[in-house]
């Protein structure tokens, strides 16, 4: 398996250009995060997911964890690793100071965390839960709450985890039947959990679980669902570890990818009640957790870019090494390197493009988030905040999707090779498998977008945002060449595209639910593809800028291959890319007769 190096280059010129995180840092609260820190940031990120993470991500997978009498072992180096991670102040860095938190952006942040999906999913997974368990209990805990656990989770000490899955209960939450039985002022926890991320593990001292479940008199479905924060470890008054709760961990999970992370069936109450704090009102615990699972969702999109970036550049590796066959042009008797392939071009463009698109528009996603955050104007906060829950199942939909494909053509661009697991090109593919089902499998997450986030306020976000998308193009309109006009042509065809089947699946909804249900998934793959070519038109018209500003001044950019790059890019998406939005939209439009004619006993 090759290495991991961080796209520095291309993290620092979105994060800069696009997200704009010069305005971001100008925020109430955000004032540390001057260009100096933010470069030191990701520089010494970078350092930590190549020399540390990366290096035992194949190693991991092979050995993946032992559960030996009730206990789980991480694979070798893993909690070596997490105390460097943690030592480092890592996983405080975008949380409150008020709790040890450094306060800085959320763009930030998602960079970094980019950097440790990519460099070893495995293990980011265990941030990526505590992130978002730091985040419901900042937004829904108690004082006290806060105050007992926060300060441990924000510095990773200890670790967080979201309970929701049952056997009997996936998707359908509403399901589920662990058993919340008051108990003077707390709550006595009974039942099973299962598919629970570092359920248990060796990394921490305490694992504080947020679990779902249902009081006495709670009513049926999701509307009965209460939350619960639930310690390994009871804590003291002074903070340090009282006796172990009434949980333990069942079993650990044999997987298809992600071996080197503990997915554990939990059983809670085996001798009476785990001991448990209700988070929250009581019933509103759905409520609750969705703070938890959004803030996952997002990070979930995160990884479908960082495992494509990972296949990326192992297969970029590969094809610039293996030589194999001659030129097709006849002029080298020889055999070439497999990258002088016209048709490895096409697929290395294809995962360079996907990867850069879904880039930009998480760095954009994420800009809001601190714009929802910290923005002085309500009005503000609340635009940005809408954007965000419109875009939230497109990350974790269209990312995620594309991750895995992208890891696909990573083996394919290997050949033979990648379907032999030394090579470590199939561990990508394997790893990517899950995405599109946790946090909400993505037939999930494309009801969400039809059903909540455009049936809320019939389009009115998605139409706002799609006016927003076409303000680039009135950026591109003066652009001379080739390659603008392409981006320009591309983008303009694609949100007509998305217009019109934003609007028939609208109108569907309101006449037959099923009819529309069945185009909602191909219809996430439109906006998604739309909003990537959006964000690359972003990317284009900053890079024409930045090259005339150097024509400007006298003199050449300093980085004028990747300025040029970055607009070529942009075209390959506008022309190879995009024009798969139109056949998505005739599947919505059109499909949906067929994929509800069979009668059951026909499949």
């Amino acid at each position: 398996m090759s290495g991991y190096s961080a796209p520095l280059a291309d993290m620092r010129f979105v994060l800069n250009d696009v997200a704009r995180l010069d305005a971001i840092a100008q925020l109430p609260g955000y004032e540390e995060a001057t260009p100096e820190l933010t470069d030191a940031v990701l520089e010494e990120a970078g350092k930590l997911a190549a020399e540390v993470l990366a290096p035992i991500n194949h190693g991991g997978d092979e050995q993946g964890c032992r559960f030996e009498n009730g206990v789980v072992r991480t694979p070798k180096g893993f909690r070596e690793a997490y105390q460097t991670y943690v030592e480092g102040g890592w996983n405080a860095l975008p949380f409150d100071p008020e709790h040890g938190g450094q306060g800085l952006p959320w763009t930030l942040s998602m960079a970094v965390q980019e950097m440790w999906q990519a460099a070893n999913m495995s293990f980011a997974l265990c941030p990526l839960l505590n992130q978002a368990a730091v985040d419901l209990l900042q937004t829904h805990g108690t004082e006290d709450q806060k105050r007992t656990y926060l300060s441990k989770l924000i510095s990773g000490e200890w670790a967080g985890t979201m309970n929701l899955t049952e056997p009997q209960a996936g998707s359908d939450v509403g399901a589920a039947k662990t058993k919340a039985t008051p108990d003077g002022d707390r709550y006595l926890i009974q039942g099973q959990k299962i598919f629970i991320t570092y359920g248990e593990h060796d990394f921490t001292d305490n694992i504080i679980h947020l679990v779902l479940a249902r009081t006495p008199d709670a009513p049926p479905g999701t509307k009965g669902i209460s939350l619960f924060v639930v310690p390994k470890f009871a804590v003291n008054a002074d903070g340090t570890l009282g006796p172990r709760n009434d949980l333990r961990c069942a079993s650990i999970e044999h997987k298809l990818g992600i071996n080197a992370s503990p997915t554990a069936v939990m059983a809670y109450g085996d001798n009476g009640g785990a001991i448990g704090e209700l988070v929250g009102a009581e019933h509103s615990g759905m409520a609750c957790m969705f703070t938890m699972m959004n803030n996952a969702r997002i990070a979930v999109g995160l990884q479908g870019l960082a495992i494509a970036e990972r296949a990326y550049q192992q297969a970029l590796a590969y094809a610039k090494e293996r030589v194999q066959s001659r030129a097709i042009t006849g002029d080298h008797p020889a055999g070439v390197r497999i990258i002088e392939h016209p048709d490895v071009r096409r697929m290395l463009m294809t995962m360079k493009a996907q990867v850069e698109a879904m880039r930009a528009l998480l760095y954009i996603t994420a800009a809001a988030l601190d714009r929802a955050k910290r923005h002085p104007e309500p009005d503000e906060q609340a635009s940005a905040d809408a954007f965000i829950g419109l875009i939230t199942p497109v990350v974790k939909g269209w990312m995620t999707d594309v991750g895995c494909e992208l890891a696909s053509t990573g083996v394919q661009v290997h050949g033979g090779m990648g379907f032999i697991e030394e090579t470590g090109a199939a561990q990508h593919y394997r790893d990517a498998r899950i995405l599109p089902i946790y946090e909400g499998t993505n037939g999930v997450q494309a009801l969400d977008l039809l059903r909540r986030k455009l049936a809320r306020d019939q389009g009115a976000t998605a139409r706002k945002t799609m006016d927003e998308m076409a303000r680039v193009l009135k950026d591109l309109s003066g652009r001379p060449g080739e390659s603008m006009k392409a981006i320009r042509d591309g983008l303009g065809e694609g949100l007509d595209t998305l217009r019109s089947t934003t609007a028939w699946i609208l109108d569907a909804a309101k006449g037959d639910p099923a009819r529309a249900a069945a185009g909602a998934s191909p219809y996430l793959r439109v906006f998604g593809i739309v909003a990537g070519a959006w964000a690359l038109a972003l990317c284009a018209e900053a890079a024409a800028r930045r090259l005339e500003d150097g024509q400007a001044n006298g003199q050449a950019s300093p980085n004028e291959d990747f300025l040029r790059a970055k607009i070529t890019t942009a075209q390959f998406y506008a022309e190879n890319i995009l024009p798969l939005a139109h056949g998505h939209a005739a599947t919505v439009t059109r499909g949906a007769g067929s994929t509800l004619a069979l009668a059951e006993e026909q499949f």
